[in-house]
């Protein structure tokens, strides 16, 4: 035999490293499932981050690109298989939200509308302002095609509006000003159009005279008997149970938020009990649990049935039935959605005699919704839903190993010590989301989750199913009675902890990396079998680190031309004390300002009269100028700096200024301007946005 040439040798240190690295990715072969709801989320974020809209040849590519990949996935070792894999998942998660994208394609009014509205109600809530709010289908608008017209829009109701009572499937028609769905409040903020686009929303808008009834009812009430059913539910519950409990109960009950007072909404989030307003897991649990514990005791009270015939699945089936019309009757919301996924699995596996609750169950989950929904990845529901589910089941999990030293544990310390564990490891795995997405963290969350979230489950929710058992018999008066108490307790439990000092602590907002980064480093962190999952709790220590370096526009500018935010000593100081009231508030949520516009506006930064408001952003100065007055003021020449304006500027001045009105800012959305060595930066909501199909 020839000896081997020193070249050709091969380096025994690379070929340890790669049996290393074959042999870690072997040991995840059990947990591959795992990673399917993963790959699928990176590829439907990164196709909603692109900034062009893919064309055909796009999309063609990317299914070729799948065919052949599967085709390699088949023939590729045990290494490289799931590699492969992943990329073709990423690539179906990608061209997955462009389908549903296309498939939710609707009209979006182009335009500013003054006029009659007319459409039959198929939705009733509130608006952020707290006003009564109908969405509206088979839109009909004035000199407008039909092939223009949205598929449905949005009004506020603002006024006297004691002529109709709004009701599901009721066709109206008032005159209201109509806008299409507005863009982000500033670069990289949060983007309502997007979110309209997926609801097949078109425009939205206000009216301020009365609204009058075209058609009754009756006439509009195909497709809707879902909602009426839930509207009709909500209202006799509220019947029942007068005052806030009462929306509350129809808030858990129905998915009808409508009658909740807003303070009262305020002290939910302040306190941390907000996700007992929305209905999750814990509803759906608790409620397909009573009902699979009720049946199951009421079958074992029938020896006959109990010795002949598998109860405890019967009884799982019950459950699932149950669960299935609360979905139904919910609205199904993405933590609806999500809950209902999990307790069938969770049923199945007890008709299948298998193990019900394991983390395949939230993967499977997170696929199905994911496939269905794409775009809820994006929404904190999702987001907040599954890390709290996660962190759920894997520490159970991982309390199994401590069965025994448990079992010397008093039986009366443990269902306390469940409830403490759940609340801790929920709010822990919750708080970047809620801090990320609502700019606040509740301190004294965990108190009150403790104080509350144990009456919900041995009061409130087995109480609502007693009355919904007893109600067609008239009976349900106690069960109503015990709710109510239930829910009272809650809600002042909330008013307490949300009004105790230091209740709330404001965050501001981080960068777009930081969630993605933090979230696979959870992730990974739980999947990974290995010492290399150390690795992610690596990356979430760096989306902290690149969180608290997070940083805020020197300057902000909203699209109306009607407020312009600078950041000054003593946080944002805002030109004006009212108008464009929603931007005010969110620019203050995403610096961490626990202020409000009024207090904003008069801190220091902006001098001059209302007309002619004046700052230094650096080197440059910033002008603000209000109505026709403001443009009194401006003259036929104007020296260096910004100078926005909220009405439209007919004859613009000579000189080397920056001057920007309402016709400029629609072009160019929301602006930001952060000061640097050479000069201000600019960043507009059309250059981080895109063209996308839902931007203008």
């Amino acid at each position: 035999m020839e000896p081997v040439a020193p070249a050709e040798m091969p380096d025994a240190g690379e070929a340890g490293r790669q049996g290393r690295i074959a042999a870690a990715l072997l040991a995840q072969r059990g947990r591959l499932l795992l990673w399917v709801p993963i790959c699928l989320g990176l590829g439907s974020g990164g196709w909603f981050a692109l900034r062009v809209e893919p064309g055909a040849e796009a999309y063609l590519g990317g299914a070729l690109a799948i065919l052949v990949l599967m085709t390699l996935g088949r023939w590729a070792g045990e290494v490289a298989a799931p590699l492969v894999w992943a990329v073709a998942l990423m690539l179906c998660g990608a061209m997955l939200a462009g389908a549903r994208a296309h498939s939710v394609a609707a009209p979006v009014l182009g335009f500013r509308y003054y006029g009659p509205v007319e459409g039959r109600i198929i939705e009733i809530d509130r608006s952020v302002s707290d006003m009564p709010r109908l969405t509206l289908d088979r839109v009909v608008l004035a000199d407008v095609a039909p092939h223009r017209t949205p598929e449905r829009v949005r009004v506020s109701l603002h006024g006297a509006q004691d002529y109709v009572t709004p009701e599901p499937g009721l066709t109206v028609i008032l005159t209201g000003h109509l806008s299409p769905p507005a863009g982000p409040v500033e670069p990289g903020g949060f983007d309502f159009r997007r979110n309209a686009w997926f609801e097949r929303l078109g425009a939205t808008g206000y009216t301020r005279t009365p609204v009058l009834v075209l058609a009754p009812a009756e006439e509009g009430r195909a497709g809707l008997a879902v909602f009426r059913m839930r509207m009709a539910i909500s209202a006799a519950v509220q019947e029942h149970i007068p005052g806030a409990a009462g929306a509350f109960a129809a808030a858990i009950l129905t998915g009808d938020r409508s009658a909740m007072p807003r303070e009262v909404v305020e002290n939910l989030r302040n306190s941390n009990l907000a996700h007992l307003l929305a209905i999750s897991g814990l509803h759906m649990g608790l409620l397909t649990g009573s009902v699979f514990a009720a049946l199951r005791g009421l079958l074992a009270l029938v020896p006959w049935l109990a010795l002949r015939f598998p109860i405890r699945k019967a009884a799982a089936l019950g459950a699932l039935a149950a669960g299935a019309f609360y979905l139904a009757l919910s609205g199904g919301a993405v933590s609806t959605m999500r809950a209902f996924v999990m307790v069938s699995v969770m049923l199945v596996a007890v008709i299948l005699e298998r193990r019900a609750i394991s983390l395949r169950s939230v993967a499977l989950a997170a696929t199905l919704l994911l496939v269905i929904s794409p775009e809820a990845l994006l929404g904190p529901g999702f987001q907040m839903s599954f890390a709290a589910t996660t962190a759920l089941v894997a520490a159970f999990g991982a309390l199994r190993t401590q069965r025994e030293r448990l079992k010397r544990l008093p039986r009366w310390l443990m269902p306390v010590l469940a409830v403490a564990l759940s609340s801790a490891v929920a709010g822990a795995a919750t708080a970047p989301y809620s801090a990320a997405h609502f700019n606040r963290l509740a301190d004294y969350g965990l108190l009150a989750n403790l104080a509350s979230v144990p009456l919900m489950g041995a009061l409130v929710m087995p109480a609502a199913v007693t009355a919904a058992v007893l109600w067609p018999f008239g009976l349900a008066a106690p069960a109503f009675w015990a709710m109510q108490m239930g829910l009272e307790w809650i809600l002042y439990v909330a008013d307490r902890v949300a009004g105790m000092e230091g209740a709330v602590t404001h965050v501001i907002s981080p960068g777009g990396a930081v969630l993605p980064l933090l979230t696979l480093g959870f992730l990974f962190t739980l999947i990974w079998c290995g010492r290399m999952r150390w690795i992610g709790l690596g990356a979430v220590a760096v989306a902290l680190a690149l969180w608290t370096q997070a940083s805020r526009p020197d300057a902000l500018i909203a699209d109306t031309g009607g407020l312009v935010g600078i950041m000054g000593p003593d946080g944002r100081v805002l030109s004006r004390p009212r108008g464009d009231g929603f931007a005010a508030q969110v620019w203050l949520e995403n610096d961490g300002d626990g202020g409000d516009q009024a207090s904003a506006a008069v801190r220091t930064g902006f001098t001059g009269p209302p007309h002619d408001r004046r700052a230094a952003l650096g080197d440059t100065t910033v002008r603000h100028l209000a109505g026709k007055t403001g443009l009194k003021d401006l003259g036929e020449r104007c020296g260096p700096g910004v100078i926005v304006a909220n009405v439209k500027v007919e004859t613009r001045p000579a000189g080397p200024c920056w001057l920007l009105d309402p016709v400029d800012l629609r072009a160019t959305g929301a602006i930001a301007l952060r000061i640097r060595e050479g000069g201000l930066e600019v960043e507009t909501v059309a250059d981080r946005s895109g063209q996308r199909m839902w931007s203008p």
